[in-house]
């Protein structure tokens, strides 16, 4: 096998390749972007195609879900979750769930230099430094051979990811039978933007703040949740300066230009309703406009329950949330990523030829406005 795919749109990094390749013959490499893509050796490759199997990208229907979800409006009953969570409290109540269980929570995390990963928790200690949103997308490494072991071991186990990083978990798996205890959960997905631009941006704060980050939040409840504010509250803290810094620069290259966004991301296969999880969750955007009573400044989640495990779930957290089952057509008005995916701007290739010839700074200084 010479690649697992033809074009960089075909493929979105989720690492299920190189999880479930017998002969550790796949490696993810950064490409010129810092994202990463499987690299075959060709002396060690058994031509298996087990890589090309497990695919969600060439997988005919991505391993998404035929039923239509149900949509419920949620938030944690416990105002402490709200605040330390990003919407309404919906990945603490399911990881709790599974936690009382003594189960293990797979979930996004920083390392010591910020870079973001995925990590495994079977605390709520380890698990409640995945609760905040990280816009990077995340490194896999090993994760679904770790998920696969511990399901061998009897352990329920909750994964946490984007949409295609669960269809590449369901890419590994497949019809395996140890996965009676595997939840999976997906967040609705704007897109995700490149672990390079993130370590240059990292660095070119400690330059111009001193000192070295000590303290990271995408998004914060410091102001009032709303969809205005939720692009806002980027903060940060240094070695330098005990306080926050709010700087919205990140995000003006992320949703603002969208040129450090994947290249899959323009051509998702899950921007709809038919889910790659058990379970989604996301901002309850609009809720306002459908249910005013439900509108809470410090947080509401959606919930999608996409399979019998989704029920499940719900009915294991509802001693521990307020929920209400709404119309569909609510969260299809509200989620543009439940509909189409991100749109690739015209300047995009323009943007990376500037920085691979003029560098990162210079982009920070004369194309945000």
């Amino acid at each position: 096998m010479e690649s697992v795919y033809s074009r960089r749109e075909e493929c979105c990094g989720c690492s299920a390749c190189f999880n479930i390749c017998p002969t550790d013959a796949i490696s993810m490499i950064p490409d010129e972007e810092g994202f990463l893509y499987p690299l075959i050796d060709q002396d060690t490759c058994i031509d298996c195609n087990k890589c090309v199997n497990s695919c969600p990208i060439l997988k005919d229907n991505s391993f998404k879900e035929e039923r239509t979800p149900d949509l419920y409006v949620t938030k944690h009953k416990s105002i402490d979750v709200l605040m330390s969570s990003t919407s309404g409290g919906m990945f603490a109540a399911l990881s709790d769930a599974i936690l009382r269980e003594d189960g293990i929570i797979y979930g996004v995390d920083f390392d010591d230099e910020f870079k973001v990963l995925h990590k495994r928790a079977e605390n709520p200690e380890q698990r409640d430094r995945m609760k905040f949103s990280k816009y990077v997308q995340s490194d896999l490494s090993d994760i679904f051979q770790q998920i696969k072991n511990d399901l061998i071991d009897g352990k329920s186990v909750l994964f946490t990811g984007t949409p295609c990083q669960t269809a590449g978990l369901r890419g590994y798996f497949r019809n395996s039978r140890i996965t009676e205890k595997l939840y999976i959960c997906d967040l609705i997905c704007h897109s995700i933007p490149s672990p390079l631009i993130w370590k240059d941006f990292k660095k070119y704060l400690e330059k111009e703040n001193g000192g070295e980050l000590t303290n990271i939040q995408f998004r914060s409840k410091i102001i009032d949740w709303t969809r205005e504010n939720s692009n806002k509250t980027f903060m940060f803290k240094t070695t330098a300066n005990e306080d926050y810094v709010f700087d919205e620069r990140y995000y003006k290259l992320f949703f603002g230009l969208k040129t450090i966004v994947r290249p899959s991301c323009s051509e998702c296969r899950f921007t709809d309703v038919h889910r790659t999880s058990d379970i989604t969750i996301a901002d309850y955007w609009g809720i306002e406009k459908y249910a005013p009573e439900w509108l809470d400044l410090k947080g509401v989640s959606l919930i999608l329950t996409n399979t019998q495990k989704g029920d499940k779930l719900l009915e294991l957290i509802s001693q521990d949330i307020h929920f209400e089952k709404r119309q569909l057509k609510e969260a299809l008005n509200e989620q543009q990523r439940l509909s189409k995916p991100v749109e690739s701007p015209d300047n995009r290739d323009e943007f990376w030829k500037i920085y691979k010839e003029k560098g990162f700074e210079y982009i920070m200084e004369n194309m945000l406005g």
